[in-house]
């Protein structure tokens, strides 16, 4: 150690450079290596990214659609035009509504699935599989069993409401219930994910605090509102943030189970959007207005992200 401080402080004398112990045996090809190692992730994120996301914002400068060459610009008409569109506003309520079914509920039961899965009983590993396995499912297969899951005359749905006195309800064909039914539908198929990130959070809740707690004379109810939820609130913010976002960009489920109705009951701002720009039902040119859509429904999602963290920034709170 003397010998290499030595060294250190002749070569500062002399202005050498000491190499850093990370230099050591670094040739100078290897950045560019690195670089050419990358390079095909950089490549395909410009071209289905970045590209995109430009092209995009002038599209929605302009009167086109997907296929005409002819695009003339027409500035901000496109965005000043989604305010007087009674279809776009009511998509967006259709949103907001399905956010606010989807988002409390599916927490909710998530929560409640993952502490009856954090327990040490038999076979609780093929629980937590069951549990899972629709997350695993295809969209395409899950509104296949649903169709006929809530079918109004065949339906297993229907069927046992009718032994109780209660129904027969129309579900995915009623004007009122096609999007409460959509909403159960992506509960069960997204409530195994919720639920293992809940339980993933509760098994790196310190067993000394609950034993703490037990010795202090608390009881389940008051351990939990005054333990166990406030060390949930790093997963809670999260799922928040990342149901809200998934809540808002519905389409898969509404494109192939109610293709937006009926009567448009549950048309929503990405069904809506695709509609306008690859099916011509809205006549032409439309291509434009559908990109002013897309931008807007992303400037809405940023905001509603950050206000999410800000308020999550001040409820909860992050152990070392």
């Amino acid at each position: 150690m003397q010998i290499s401080a030595g060294r250190a402080a002749a070569a500062a004398a002399d202005g050498t450079k000491q190499p850093r112990r990370g230099d050591k045996g670094r040739r100078p090809g290897d950045n560019l290596a690195g670089w050419l190692f990358v390079l095909p992730s950089v490549v395909l994120i410009v071209v289905f990214g970045l590209v995109p996301i430009v092209w995009g914002f002038v599209l929605s400068l302009q009167k086109a659609s997907l296929i005409s060459p002819d695009r003339p610009f027409v500035g901000i008409d496109n965005y000043t035009r989604i305010a007087h569109d009674p279809l776009a506003i009511q998509a967006a309520q259709h949103a907001v509504t399905y956010t606010f079914l989807f988002v409390p509920i599916s927490m909710g039961l998530a929560m409640f699935v993952a502490i009856a899965l954090n327990r040490k009983v038999a076979l609780i590993r093929t629980y937590r599989l069951a549990v899972f396995i629709p997350v695993a499912v295809s969209t395409i297969a899950t509104g296949v069993m649903f169709l006929w899951l809530f079918d109004k005359t065949f339906g297993l749905a229907n069927f046992l409401l009718e032994k109780v006195g209660v129904g027969p309800f129309g579900w995915f064909d009623s004007v009122k219930g096609a999007l409460p039914s959509v909403v159960i539908m992506t509960v069960w198929g997204w409530l195994g994910f919720d639920a293992i990130v809940y339980l993933a959070a509760l098994q790196g809740i310190p067993a000394q605090l609950v034993e703490a707690a037990a010795v202090d004379g608390a009881g389940r109810w008051s351990t939990f509102r005054n333990v166990t939820l406030p060390l949930l609130g790093p997963a809670s913010l999260l799922l928040t943030v990342w149901s809200t976002i998934s809540a808002i960009q519905l389409f898969d489920e509404v494109f192939f189970v109610t293709k937006g109705g009926p009567v448009n009951a549950t048309s929503v701002p990405v069904f809506y959007i695709f509609r306008l720009a690859f099916t011509g039902l809205y006549g032409a040119g439309m291509a434009g207005y559908a990109a002013a859509l897309a931008y807007l429904l992303f400037v809405v999602i940023m905001l509603v992200t950050l206000f999410q963290f800000w308020a999550g920034g001040k409820m909860v709170h992050y152990s070392a």
